[in-house]
């Protein structure tokens, strides 16, 4: 009996590191998904731009603001994790957030707009924007803005893609 105990909590143990990433949003890229090979996400920082890919084809271009010089959007290769919809706004704990306060979901002041899209956890998601007139610019502290309505498409382009892509960002 003590036997069978050890052999059922060794797959439990080694789960709660795969259970601990999800949680966090992560997701691991499966080669052999249909799904995820056909739809991914491609960044050009210098172009500013966002392009939806299926089957190696771009299907919608959408213009989006970057990283400022001081606080860059990161580069490589991501998924995209968590779709929070309507989402509220905590400044985070740092210096160019000292004197802000929380915004509510809808608040015309909250920054985030319409949708947030994580794709490195914590701090870097792609969301929709109070302030459209910033894409195109190096305007955000890391995350990429977008349009509210076009930010909502591409989360439900995602969800519609399987709920997470391949997400590919490059200067």
């Amino acid at each position: 009996m003590r036997l069978l105990r050890t052999h059922t909590r060794i797959p439990f143990l080694a789960a709660i590191p795969i259970l601990a990433l999800m949680a966090m949003g992560a997701t691991a890229f499966n080669d052999a998904d249909p799904v995820a090979e056909s739809a991914e996400i491609r960044v050009s920082l210098s172009d500013r731009s966002i392009k939806l890919m299926e089957n190696g084809e771009v299907v919608r271009t959408y213009g989006v603001a970057i990283g400022r010089p001081s606080h860059p959007t990161p580069t490589g290769t991501f998924r995209t994790g968590r779709i929070v919809w309507n989402p509220g706004w905590v400044p985070p704990n740092s210096e160019w957030a000292r004197n802000e306060r929380p915004r509510s979901p809808g608040d015309p002041k909250n920054p985030m707009q319409g949708v947030k899209i994580y794709f490195r956890e914590p701090a870097y998601f792609i969301h929709g924007t109070n302030a459209p007139g910033s894409i195109g610019q190096a305007a955000s502290h890391g995350c990429l803005r977008m349009r509210t309505e076009e930010a909502k498409a591409v989360a439900r382009w995602i969800e519609s893609n399987g709920g997470s892509v391949r997400m590919t960002i490059s200067d």
